[in-house]
């Protein structure tokens, strides 16, 4: 089963990047984003250093100089290359990254296979898969930004073959109310499932009574904000956010294009090429500083990330996720009054008006893998639920995913809460 998993996962990886050129490959158009073909050795390199090289003392790595190049930030492990300098690397050329991929395959498939690893490898294993789906959703939104700095607006995927779901309007907002009480949340270490050490342990939270907006807001929505001057009365947004915002000047999510550029159409860039805004279509691209601003305009706020999953643990995982293959937030269908929050799972992630933190008790994984998680918990902020770039075998009801409150190029949106 494991084997199957294991081939399984890196297929998608090697599908992602084949409508992408060689150079598509190299660029690197931020510090925050890394080339595609960094992201297919990092993979990579994971399974050779955590696995095949502690399954057999003698393995040889593939290459010397590749642990420096694609080691991302586990200090434990050594010195890396300098992250805002990956879109440096022309060499090695994305055919030999391809023979790398092709030989830790190979030797991987011929451990998975023959062998009974030990309890610390199949582990080892499985955190790699987890760590490849994150990697698999980062290629589409670095790429997505990359082909946006590219005057010609290439389409990662064909324009023609957008599908679409839903109507011309959202269905109106409504609210789904949820009791105070004292409840668990986290994942339960005695689950067969697998989770992140930052996920754990399940504990025990009380939450006065609270509503959660019952669909996601839409670019309708936030073009009402952008009109009523949201992007310039300080009055909405916090300090760090209102600097931000001026620094960067913000006035629209993040790929909205310009409609003075366009006779007034409002257009917006995604992975299928430039097409007009959704009207009725989730608002994506957005920072947390814009999420808390649009919820103080609202006259609401976001919600934390406990009542989020209080909301979100008995609903199927399912929606617009990778396997959908849509590659953009897609309008809700219809809402009745009985239905639990839609849109929880997919289309984007929901920023929490949650500091990443460890939950009380929380204890890193042992060695190189507690550097996973735990030192980014300072100035992040936690977004649940996955996106229509996440893979649906990867999400879950605790998933606790994070960003520094200025990230955009991530497809990242809004919930709506409020106190009752």
């Amino acid at each position: 089963m494991l084997a199957e998993r294991y081939s399984a996962v890196r297929s998608v990886t090697t599908a992602l990047t084949a409508p992408l050129s060689e150079e598509d490959c190299v660029v690197q158009s931020m510090p925050d984003a890394s080339p595609a073909k960094w992201h297919l050795a990092h993979t990579t390199w994971f399974f050779e250093t955590f696995v095949l090289a502690r399954a057999n003392p003698s393995y040889r790595p593939y290459h010397p100089q590749f642990a420096f190049l694609f080691n991302s930030y586990y200090e434990a492990v050594g010195e890396r290359h300098p992250r805002a300098e990956r879109g440096l690397l022309t060499r090695p050329r994305l055919s030999e990254v391809r023979r790398y991929r092709e030989h830790v395959d190979g030797r991987m498939n011929d451990l998975l296979a023959h062998d009974s690893p030990r309890k610390e490898l199949t582990d080892a294993v499985t955190l790699g898969l987890h760590h490849e789906q994150q990697h698999q959703e980062l290629i589409l939104t670095d790429i997505q930004h990359a082909f946006s700095k590219n005057p010609m607006r290439h389409a990662y995927r064909d324009p023609g073959k957008a599908p679409r779901r839903g109507g011309a309007m959202a269905p109106s907002l409504g609210w789904v109310t949820f009791p105070e009480g004292l409840t668990s949340v986290g994942h339960e270490a005695a689950s067969s499932t697998f989770a992140f050490d930052n996920e754990q342990p399940r504990h025990r939270v009380f939450v006065e009574a609270f509503s959660l907006g019952n669909r996601l807001v839409t670019n309708s929505d936030y073009l009402e904000f952008m009109l009523d001057r949201g992007y310039a009365r300080p009055e909405l947004w916090l300090s760090d956010g209102w600097a931000a915002c001026v620094a960067n000047r913000w006035d629209a999510p993040f790929y909205w294009e310009d409609p003075r550029r366009t006779q007034g159409q409002r257009n917006v860039f995604t992975l299928r090429g430039v097409h007009p805004l959704d009207p009725a279509a989730p608002v994506c691209h957005v920072s947390y500083y814009e999420a808390d601003a649009y919820a103080r305009w609202a006259g609401a706020r976001l919600p934390t990330e406990s009542e989020w999953e209080i909301a979100a643990e008995k609903v199927p995982c399912a929606g617009n996720l990778a396997e959908e293959d849509r590659l953009e937030p897609v309008a809700c269908g219809p809402l009745s009054p009985e239905d639990p929050p839609a849109q929880l799972f997919g289309d984007v992630w929901e920023w929490t008006q949650s500091p990443y933190t460890p939950y009380p008790g929380c204890v890193p994984c042992a060695g190189e893998f507690g550097e996973y998680n735990g030192k980014f918990m300072c100035n992040q902020m936690v977004l649940r639920g996955g996106s229509c770039a996440t893979t649906r075998t990867h999400v879950r009801a605790t998933y606790r995913n994070f960003f520094p409150p200025e990230a955009r190029w991530q497809f990242s949106g809004i919930r709506l809460a409020r106190s009752t």
